[in-house]
């Protein structure tokens, strides 16, 4: 009798500690978005990074926009990857609604990172240098390639750690989902 007892207080804590939660744009997690997670909106810190000139660069200057804030590295053969679907997402849907944000964290010299933008032919993305990962630990980035989804008013909406087609039907969907709320 008080393994049924324990059995049914189990089942009903569990129940009850897991609410379903039903978010729109869980049906748009399909094709390369399908590892993407998705949560309440959260708070991230504004810890300064810095452009190839060395001027200061904060996400705050971002609100309003929905961003896709990839953490990236030129050592990282998958994030050197996707970085032209990267460019063809920021050329696309980039404007007054949209940002993409490649953040190159840890030490790499500029050198590096400009010749790797240049052969790539990367010309509408910004460079912005996290070179201590502040940003990157701050968010609590654990590998490389990460990208994270804020929405307008610069909350994380979403996480993908690994490579992802970026500009692919997929993922266009689901960002445009988080522009049309």
């Amino acid at each position: 009798m008080r393994k049924i007892f324990y059995f049914v207080l189990y089942t009903v804590t569990a129940f009850g500690a897991n609410p379903a939660v039903s978010d729109p744009l869980d049906a748009l997690r399909a094709g390369d978005m399908r590892n993407l997670n998705l949560s309440a909106p959260q708070e991230i810190p504004d810890v300064a990074v810095t452009s190839l000139d060395g001027k200061e660069m904060r996400f705050s200057e971002h609100e309003g926009k929905v961003v896709l804030l990839n953490f990236w590295a030129t050592w990282c053969a998958p994030c050197k990857e996707e970085m032209p679907a990267l460019e063809r997402l920021e050329t696309r849907l980039g404007g007054d609604d949209f940002a993409v944000i490649p953040v190159a964290t840890g030490r790499q010299s500029t050198a590096s990172i400009e010749k790797f933008f240049t052969e790539a032919d990367i010309n509408a993305l910004p460079i912005w240098l996290d070179p201590k990962s502040e940003l990157a630990r701050g968010v609590g980035v654990a590998g490389l390639p990460a990208t994270l989804i804020l929405d307008r008013d610069g909350k994380e909406r979403g996480r993908l750690v690994g490579p992802a087609e970026w500009d692919g039907e997929h993922a266009i969907a689901l960002i445009e989902a988080i522009i049309a709320e």
